[in-house]
């Protein structure tokens, strides 16, 4: 039996299996398994060849967003007219054969947009290129999803099945679990918060089925045991996903209101060319960018020449931005925001 064909048989078995006390050790089993045949699909053959199977570019900008979706739903559209690359739109389907990039230009910053081929069911599987689309969007900062207004929540549910499947977790955080494993001792196994997702015996269970007998666990908040694979396995990525509806001019206006109200989502029209400002907006706040100016002394700040990074940055990342050499002889600078101005000094090596 193939590695597609157990998969298929772990997913059977989870689904007829009903959720309750007495099944939970033997449904974390299963996910465990799951978890780790998913893996081993993922990992590239030996047999095959190295060259010509990826499609992935540099990266350059300030930030990487990439464009993924059903083949037709406006994503080479949205490409040419959100920035100067010319993408090829047709009405037929997988226009797009491969990666082709586009620099979005925003508030002074220089954002990468990818536009990946069209993605099918059992991309995950490799149907369609779509293990290198799946590749390239790891890479990614910001995943925009766009759909087909038209049709609904299927492709939605269909494209966030085989994302999961792959390791990437959308508008999810990481789960705070302490794991680290060790050479002797067991498993020692505490928790800062009350557990109703896992026990100490199916901790054990999961770990026994990675082969991993001596570890040190610290739940610090309620998890599933989904999430603790996660932390286990090591190789998953976190990022934020805004899902953009394409083609609400073909659609009732209370059908655009009930899409317009879901959480982390944007209708447009690109056929119209509707709320495409409002979808810039919101794709500046998932990216969490944020605009430094630099001042000279005696003169007005230049606001033409803006310095872009990660909200969070420090003085110091401020200063290797500038120059690589300019934080070992920083000696002070001077601050300015909407609310406080304040003197930051270094503190001493």
């Amino acid at each position: 039996m193939g590695i597609l064909e157990k998969i298929s048989e772990i997913e059977k078995e989870i689904a007829r299996t009903q959720k309750n006390k007495a099944t939970e050790y033997h449904l974390g089993l299963l996910k465990a398994k799951l978890a780790k045949y998913r893996a081993q699909l993922l990992e590239p053959s030996k047999s095959a060849s190295s060259k010509g199977e990826g499609f992935d570019v540099m990266k350059s900008g300030d930030a990487r967003v990439a464009l993924i979706g059903f083949p037709s739903v406006g994503k080479s559209t949205f490409l040419s007219l959100m920035t100067s690359t010319a993408s090829e739109a047709a009405s037929y389907e997988f226009t797009t054969l491969t990666c082709i990039p586009g620099v979005i230009e925003y508030k002074g910053a220089n954002i990468q947009l990818l536009d990946l081929p069209g993605i099918i069911e059992g991309a995950a599987q490799g149907k369609g290129r779509g293990r290198q689309v799946i590749a390239v969007a790891r890479t990614a900062d910001v995943v925009i999803m766009m759909l087909d207004a038209t049709k609904g929540e299927v492709q939605r549910s269909l494209l966030e099945k085989e994302l999961e499947s792959v390791g990437i977790r959308l508008n999810k955080h990481k789960p705070n679990i302490y794991f680290k494993p060790r050479k002797g001792g067991g498993v020692s196994f505490n928790s800062t918060v009350t557990l109703t997702q896992c026990s100490e015996k199916l901790v054990q269970l999961i770990l026994h089925e990675y082969k991993i007998f001596n570890a040190e666990v610290l739940f610090r908040e309620d998890c599933s045991p989904d999430e603790f694979i996660d932390v286990i396995v090591g190789n998953r990525v976190y990022m934020p996903c805004l899902y953009v509806y394409n083609k609400i001019d073909q659609i009732s206006m209370e059908e655009v209101d009930r899409l317009a109200r879901k959480p982390n989502s944007v209708v447009i029209s690109c056929g119209m060319k509707l709320n495409l400002d409002y979808l810039l907006e919101m794709l500046w706040e998932y990216l969490a960018l944020t605009c430094i100016y630099t001042k000279k002394r005696g003169q007005r700040p230049d606001f033409t020449d803006a310095i872009i990074l990660r909200k969070g940055a420090s003085v110091e990342h401020v200063c290797h931005r500038i120059h690589r050499s300019l934080a070992s002889q920083f000696k002070y600078a001077l601050v300015w925001n909407c609310g406080f101005n304040t003197t930051y000094t270094p503190l001493p090596p």
